[in-house]
């Protein structure tokens, strides 16, 4: 009997009980908007756990079907197949009404969207579980979240990997594990809600140019443009702004649609009180011109100095992951042109908790009593949680923010016995501690339980990283997930910003967020794996020469800050399914709105991770701005 017409008898599957349709798709390639689906099987599975339906296809792009090598479905294979648009129908009333399940969903999904909408239909899902974000959310001791490796981990029997249907047969199995799983950890799906998206959508919009050359800086009076200058205009111009636009970025010119500290000169013929980019140029010192003076210069635009692309090759091949060293380095900075925030607070010490001896914790010569655990603090205000999980890791350990199967202990801070999670933590026998503890920690055998191959590093904050260049180069897609305890009165953003060296947006698309998800090119997105956890995928091998940085930042809506919110955990993984690097947990903010999780910026060759931890009082539209995002006042 195949996993999928096994029954799930999950105990209790009370909240767990869905209509599910489990789905699997092969690609021509990665990108959704750009390649196609070339097979697809479903899997329908009832709230009791029975099979009541399955169907498969292989598909006929009418494109090149891409990695042979890795789905081995040639064209000789695929001629004479179905279109997707011939089988859509069927597809979709199999997902009516029902959970749709994948492993790594958002891919199947913007996938399936993509194709819906060329067969000029809707996606009929209003709903997804991703056994990816499900399974990182129990974290088993697996050496990746790959389909393969959690069937392995999960006795589920794999016959022809990257094939549909036994993917989708494999999955059935993989959910069902994981379904028992989360209900021994009592833990919340995390289902994402996916709301009808317009066809427009899903139109792919071609990658716009990017500026080849380094910003020389200001415009100087009586001295020539120079390639790589950014100009910005306001108002209303003689000649139709698209030409202007056009003759400048011919000429090499970095045009922009807001104004900076980094700005070289504003174009404009109106008054200064007609214009909010006017008076910033003014408050920035940013020289103005008027159109027939711009005109003029752009006959005469002297040559710049262009970008500098990584150089990869002259590099020796960087350890892997487990040999990767964190550094302190330098306060993190801010942007000179964000509104003003102060310097997160500095947290206060648990009174009951100690400050460590510098004797015994200083750097080089620190207690690891904790290493290889893995520590949830439960209660307290936030100043004494927050100090309690930055003991932890002094100590050597990783600070959790949810339950899971790798933590290992518990801190109790007053409070902390009414937490939702205390019952299950008494069911499943893990130790409880009080604060005390933390002052010098004794930990009890882990006996049989289960070993995971490779911890991830723990890094403080402020603390850095050089991701792994395997053969001298970057691996090609980088992960950074941010994780919390679910909220039932806020919802969290995770944005990203894709920067210069003046660490400034090339162009507004360069801001990727939730009405945004993908910059144009599709090297960083935004993933959503359930409403306590958000992913920025970014392409390190695919970033035009002229990024310095990729910041990765959170935001709240309304009166929430993040000192209610509590902690926010940050993971660093090569590729969806890889297990992660580097792991930081974040509550230095507040009474901060926004906060800034992560960077991964270029130094040299070699692009490096740095946990921030940085909050702000303003909120993202201010924060978007500083970084040259241009915002409707």
């Amino acid at each position: 009997m195949s996993p999928a017409s096994a029954s799930f008898d999950v105990p209790g599957m009370g909240d767990y009980a869905y209509d599910w349709a489990l789905v699997d798709v092969e690609t021509s390639g990665l990108i959704a908007r750009r390649d196609r689906v070339l097979s697809v099987a479903v899997v329908t599975i009832g709230p009791d756990g029975e099979q009541t339906g399955e169907f498969s296809t292989l598909l006929n792009p009418g494109c090149n079907p891409g990695p042979v090598d890795v789905h081995g479905l040639t064209v000789e294979r695929l001629r004479g197949a179905p279109t997707f648009d011939q089988v859509a129908g069927r597809i979709g009333a199999m997902l009516q009404d029902r959970v749709l399940v994948a492993h790594n969903a958002q891919f199947d999904y913007d996938f399936l969207a993509y194709e819906f909408a060329r067969a000029r239909m809707w996606l009929p899902v209003s709903q997804r579980l991703c056994t990816l974000a499900l399974n990182r959310q129990v974290d088993p001791p697996t050496g990746d979240m790959k389909l393969g490796t959690l069937a392995a981990h999960y006795g589920v029997p794999q016959q022809h990997a990257h094939d549909a249907l036994d993917d989708t047969r494999v999955l059935a199995g993989i959910l069902q594990a994981s379904l028992r799983e989360a209900a021994r950890l009592d833990l919340p799906l995390p289902l994402v809600t996916c709301p009808p998206r317009a066809e427009s959508r899903f139109t792919p919009q071609p990658p716009k140019t990017r500026c080849a050359y380094r910003n020389p800086g200001r415009l100087t009076p009586g001295s020539p443009l120079q390639q790589g200058m950014k100009i910005a205009i306001s108002g209303e111009t003689a000649h139709a702004r698209a030409e202007l636009v056009g003759r400048a970025v011919a000429a090499g010119l970095n045009m922009m649609t807001s104004v900076s500290r980094h700005t070289s000169a504003l174009v404009t013929n109106g008054p200064v009180s007609d214009s909010a980019k006017v008076r910033r140029a003014l408050a920035e010192g940013v020289p103005v011109i008027d159109e027939h003076t711009f005109l003029r210069l752009l006959a005469d635009v002297r040559g710049g100095t262009a970008h500098e692309a990584t150089v990869a090759a002259v590099v020796a091949p960087v350890k892997e992951p487990e040999a990767a060293q964190v550094r302190f380095v330098e306060p993190v900075s801010t942007t000179a042109s964000a509104a003003p925030a102060p310097e997160a607070p500095a947290l206060s010490p648990v009174v009951s908790v100690p400050a460590p001896r510098q004797s015994k914790n200083a750097v080089g010569t620190s207690d690891k009593t904790l290493t290889g655990r893995r520590v949830l603090v439960l209660g307290g205000v936030h100043a004494d949680a927050a100090a309690a999980r930055t003991r932890v890791v002094e100590l050597g350990g990783s600070a959790a923010v949810n339950l899971s199967a790798s933590v290992t202990d518990v801190v109790l801070l007053p409070g902390g016995e009414n937490d939702r999670r205390i019952h299950r933590i008494t069911a499943l026998a893990l130790p409880v501690h009080d604060p005390r503890w933390l002052t010098a920690p004794t930990v009890a055998d882990q006996g049989t339980a289960a070993v995971r191959p490779q911890d991830p590093q723990v890094m403080p904050r402020g603390g850095v990283i050089d991701l792994p260049m395997p053969h001298g180069t970057p691996s090609p897609e980088w992960y950074v997930t941010a994780g919390w305890a679910p909220q039932t009165d806020c919802e969290i953003d995770v944005v990203a910003f894709i920067l210069d060296e003046d660490e400034q947006v090339t162009f507004d698309e360069d801001f990727i967020f939730y009405g945004a998800p993908e910059s144009p090119a599709g090297t960083v997105r935004l993933l959503t794996g359930g409403p306590a956890e958000q992913t920025i995928a970014v392409d390190l091998a695919s970033l035009p020469p002229a990024t310095r940085k990729v910041v990765v930042a959170a935001a709240l809506d309304g009166a929430a800050t993040f000192g209610t919110v509590g902690a926010i955990q940050i993971g660093a993984a090569p590729g969806s399914s890889g297990a992660p690097l580097a792991r930081a947990t974040l509550d230095a903010a507040t009474t901060e709105r926004t906060m800034l999780l992560a960077e991964i910026y270029r130094r040299g060759p070699i692009w490096r991770l740095r946990a921030v931890g940085q909050g702000y009082d303003h909120g993202l539209d201010a924060l978007a701005r500083g970084y040259g995002v241009h915002i409707a006042e």
